[in-house]
């Protein structure tokens, strides 16, 4: 009896542990996704406090007359687009996160451009109307800079816990997957030109 019970008690201990570690791995992946899909709402945020800018920034140039039309179109066409392309926080795959940041990254050379083009009418530079939202869109690039940080943070530990051992197996069990990370522009490894 004893040599039948020995064994069964390993097998008993075994078993639960394997379950502790099992439902423990389960709640680990779920809050570790949850923080992930809370930065990424923080990173929807920002984006959008950009974009709500973005108009009275374009209403206010309009109002010189001779300021280049085809700038103003520009930014407001990259504008629609970025607001156009949104990713469900449970499909956050490179691919998905790709085209995400390639839409923004558009809206922000078309805003570049403006901000660059504005030099040119040092009445408007001058105008507070247009300080005041410059300062806000400043302030907000900052805000989105650290929430993509942040966003990456949380992807790259709740990325680890899924494909560390033994979390890997109980992770596939699960449904889990890694998720994606913004990556820098192409072309940020340059330091812009500075012509005068």
């Amino acid at each position: 009896m004893k040599k039948f019970l020995i064994p069964v008690a390993i097998i008993a201990v075994l078993g639960i542990y394997l379950y502790t570690k099992a439902v423990g791995s389960y709640n680990q992946f779920v809050q570790s996704e949850e923080q992930v899909n809370g930065q990424w709402a923080e990173v929807e945020t920002q984006y959008q406090r950009r974009a709500d800018l973005i108009p009275n920034l374009v209403n206010t140039v309009k109002g010189y007359a001779d300021f280049e039309q085809e700038t103003l179109t520009g930014v407001i066409e990259a504008r629609s687009k970025a607001t156009s392309v949104t990713i469900d926080p449970t499909n956050l795959t490179p691919e998905n996160l790709a085209q995400f940041q390639q839409a923004q990254d558009q809206l922000s050379g078309a805003l570049s451009r403006l901000l660059v083009t504005v030099e040119r009418y040092p009445d408007l530079k001058a105008n507070q109307n247009f300080l005041e939202l410059q300062a806000q869109l400043e302030g907000t690039e900052n805000r989105i800079a650290v929430a993509r940080r942040n966003f990456n943070e949380s992807v790259v530990a709740y990325n680890s816990s899924i494909r560390t051992f033994p979390n890997n197996i109980f992770a596939g069990w699960y449904g889990f997957e890694t998720k994606g990370t913004f990556k820098a522009s192409e072309g940020a490894e340059n330091a812009p030109t500075v012509q005068f």
